[in-house]
């Protein structure tokens, strides 16, 4: 089964019997939006003109075999749903697809989740954004959590200021524990302190956003795993677009020192995310220089 989200799923179009026959037989994927929830039996469809239905405890797949919650299904009506055909059934009147997103989430589990250990370097998207964290379609709709303190090194107020819904990202699988919960992390595909200070050059100017302002500076995200300080500035506030001088990094004290040059329009800031790892497997990350005393690393193992 090839991986891909829910969410990046293209609808499957030109429905025929003769394809939903096919998918009961080769268990193959189709994806249609959900039209109507019918309270405690399940979800109703509309393929191409073929009716279809798609029973409570099949809308969703949990390794510990708990039935969905109720919001899990209200929340897919109108949404794109990845489903495989279990049954047809046909009577005088009527001719009744019964479906089930469930089976295609427990083969995919089965196929390649179930295999992924802690350091795994995996695809997904952002689907819902919580103050504590984002939650993450890791492949045909089966989700994780990326909390907010393992979104990057550079403190964020809101996973809203890093992610938008539907956007694709990379995370690293931090845990999965019994129940087949998932936990990301993401910080670590972002690159090490100096791996991002090297992008910089001192007596140069750059764009960064104000993370924070204490009695002691500023602290201006320049990536998300770099952060410099420069002094206080009247005027100057959280979320600020700024426009700063370099005046010096330091790597054996992990310092860049910097200067408020001006106050930008917000568009002049992307929140592209610069990745230094796509793939493959972590066992160790290390943030820190090899000079500073103080040590910021994952270990995975």
């Amino acid at each position: 089964m090839s991986y891909i989200q829910e969410s990046n799923m293209e609808l499957t179009t030109n429905i025929t019997m003769t394809m939903l026959k096919e998918s009961i037989e080769k268990h193959t994927v189709l994806c249609a939006n959900a039209l109507i929830y019918e309270k405690d039996k399940g979800l109703h469809f509309n393929l191409n003109g073929i009716s279809a239905f798609m029973p409570f405890d099949e809308v969703a797949y949990s390794p510990d075999g708990k039935t969905p919650k109720e919001a899990t299904v209200i929340t897919r009506v109108n949404k794109k749903v990845c489903f495989t055909v279990t049954d047809i059934i046909t009577d005088e009147k009527n001719t009744t697809v019964i479906i089930s997103r469930k089976a295609v989430q427990k083969n995919y589990y089965d196929d390649f989740i179930k295999k992924l250990v802690p350091g795994d370097v995996i695809e997904c998207a952002a689907t819902h954004i919580d103050s504590f964290g984002v939650f993450c379609d890791i492949g045909y709709g089966i989700t994780a959590l990326l909390p907010i303190n393992f979104i990057s090194v550079s403190r964020i107020n809101s996973p809203r200021d890093r992610f938008q819904p539907g956007q694709n990202l990379y995370a690293c699988i931090k845990s999965i524990d019994s129940s087949g919960r998932i936990v990301l992390t993401h910080k670590e595909l972002l690159g090490s302190w100096l791996e991002n200070a090297q992008l910089f050059r001192p007596m140069t100017t750059a764009v960064g956003v104000v993370r924070s302002i204490e009695d002691y500076g500023i602290f201006i995200e320049l990536m998300p795993n770099l952060a410099g300080l420069a002094e206080i500035c009247p005027g100057v506030e959280v979320g600020d677009v700024v426009n700063v001088y370099i005046k010096s990094i330091l790597p054996n004290k992990m310092k860049v020192k910097l200067v408020i040059m001006s106050v930008l329009d917000e568009n002049e800031f992307t929140n592209d995310i610069k990745y230094f790892i796509t793939d493959g497997h972590i066992d160790h990350w290390r943030y820190s220089t090899d000079s500073n005393i103080k040590n910021v690393y994952t270990d995975f193992q």
